[in-house]
């Protein structure tokens, strides 16, 4: 393995995560929590799903983290006309050759912004899907891979529903995590005013924190994270508990329990630590599980929100203690596995 491609230390991590963080809070304003569970999935390899009000930051936050990270970025301005093709790219004839060249559409970058997901048609969207899961994109019969990293940042409306397509759960599955900002406080808009004064211009330019092959190095490291068995048996009782509450009608799939499982490691390296604990799972357990879950029908006449039972699910669930350390280290585990096999 070369020094290009070889894991980060954790430290190192830990630190550049932070960086990045400091440089987009620059622009962003008292927004750190959401930010953080941004960071987060984008360290565990995974797609986050931006579900807010208009006018909240979403595509800004997209573009600064791209910024900061070093990456290629691309935004897809998704409508009701806009084709498979217009996101994986197609076969174009070339006069001057007599052949047909492959021109590669927005998906091949390592940061797709894919703004207003919700307003093209099921087709459309399912084009996103083997990006998402496989990285890799099929076109006539011809398959290309999407070179690492690669993450999709979506944004949706929650309040818009006319001309709006909702995603199915098999595509709002394969995001690792939903987020929300919410409205700032008046001393936050206060500030984002100031700022826009001061710069005097409408757009922000952040410069790279780290680099493309620098970010691939950082997800490598969280591989290294160790999960205690308590932990890991804790995440899967949360899990577990959304199939059986009486209020949810449809309960998380094992891919929730994966989702608990990278989110909190992230989760815990940007806290400075090689090992997780159950403060990590509780923190990123709603982003993590929210848009996994189906309430039943007549809670909505409640205004209920699935963010607020998986909190409940996670305050009942029984803790292991958590200043237990683990119990062996993640290469320990690997031979643990295979000797098992």
């Amino acid at each position: 393995m070369t020094q290009q491609t070889e894991p980060l230390s954790l430290s190192e991590v830990a630190k550049h995560a932070a960086d990045v963080l400091d440089a987009v809070n620059t622009v962003i304003v008292g927004k750190r929590e959401p930010l953080e569970l941004v960071l987060a999935g984008i360290l565990a390899k995974g797609h986050v799903l931006f579900e807010d009000y208009p006018g909240l930051g979403k595509t800004l936050t997209a573009r600064c983290f791209a910024q900061s990270l070093g990456l290629e970025f691309n935004r897809l301005q998704f409508t009701p006309d806009l084709l498979p093709a217009d996101v994986t790219g197609s076969f174009m004839y070339n006069q001057k050759s007599g052949d047909f060249d492959f021109r590669p559409g927005p998906v091949f970058t390592n940061l797709l912004l894919a703004d207003e997901i919700n307003r093209t048609p099921p087709k459309t969207q399912a084009a996103l899907l083997e990006a998402m899961q496989e990285q890799q994109v099929s076109v006539e019969g011809s398959t290309r891979r999407l070179e690492p990293p690669f993450c999709v940042l979506a944004t949706a409306n929650p309040i818009e529903y006319e001309g709006t397509y909702p995603l199915p759960e098999a595509q709002l599955d394969r995001f690792l995590a939903r987020v929300s900002f919410g409205y700032p406080n008046e001393d936050e808009e206060w500030t984002v005013l100031k700022r826009r004064m001061a710069r005097q211009q409408e757009e922000s330019f952040l410069d790279p924190v780290v680099d493309a092959s620098t970010l691939v190095r950082m997800q490598r490291a969280l591989e290294t994270v160790s999960v205690e068995d308590s932990i890991g048996q804790y995440i899967v009782r949360i899990v577990a508990a959304t199939r059986d509450h009486d209020d949810i009608q449809v309960g998380a799939s094992p891919r929730g329990s994966l989702a608990l499982l990278l989110l909190g490691r992230a989760r815990a390296v940007m806290a400075g630590r090689d090992y997780v604990i159950p403060e990590d799972v509780k923190t990123v357990a709603p982003a993590a599980l929210s848009h996994r879950v189906s309430l039943r029908p007549e809670l909505w006449l409640r205004h209920a929100s699935p963010e607020r039972i998986i909190a409940e699910i996670c305050e009942s669930t029984p803790v292991p203690a958590s200043e237990k350390l683990p119990t062996y280290s993640a290469t320990e585990a690997v031979d643990r596995y295979r000797g098992g096999r």
